[in-house]
């Protein structure tokens, strides 16, 4: 029975762990994030198909049709010795290669998300109102630096005649 005790103990921590745990996951920041999180991996995936797409088919075809997504070099070929033909068949012959094209579509990919997030904070910046600047109820004496109301015309610390200031 001495153990019976120990477990209805933890159980009671248990349950107000848990109890603050749905409070702290469903508390307004932690919820937005998750959305933030989500649409932002969903945002991340259109990017990637732009990129790979409908932007780097052009370029690719400007610089004398090449596929960005299979320039590569070969560190060390594979079972199968190159030349290989795509990034496939380098992977397919297990060599190791450095992926060039790959980290090019990821560069570009990461610039248009950075420009896509800048534009949209900018847009909501600019839309937020900043609170108006409440009129000032006090002021320094030019003497004893103390703080004194704005109306005062003599300082209640150094005992000076202020001028209208």
């Amino acid at each position: 029975m001495k153990g019976c005790g120990a477990f209805l103990t933890k159980g009671k921590e248990n349950k107000a762990m848990l109890k603050e745990f749905k409070e702290f996951a469903m508390r307004g920041n932690v919820v937005d994030m998750a959305v933030g999180i989500i649409i932002g991996a969903a945002f991340g995936t259109i990017i990637k198909s732009l990129v790979d797409d409908v932007l780097m088919p052009p370029i690719g075809l400007m610089l004398g049709n090449v596929d960005f997504s299979n320039l590569f070099l070969v560190l060390k070929p594979g079972a199968v010795p190159g030349p290989y033909q795509s990034l496939a068949a380098a992977k397919g012959a297990g060599a190791v290669s450095l992926n060039i094209g790959i980290f090019i579509n990821t560069i570009i990919s990461f610039v248009i998300v950075a420009f896509s997030v800048f534009l949209v904070i900018k847009n909501v910046n600019r839309f937020r109102k900043e609170a108006p600047q409440a009129d000032p109820t006090t002021k320094e004496c030019p003497y004893c630096l103390s703080t004194i109301p704005l109306k005062a015309i003599r300082c209640l610390h150094c005992t000076s005649e202020l001028k209208n200031q």
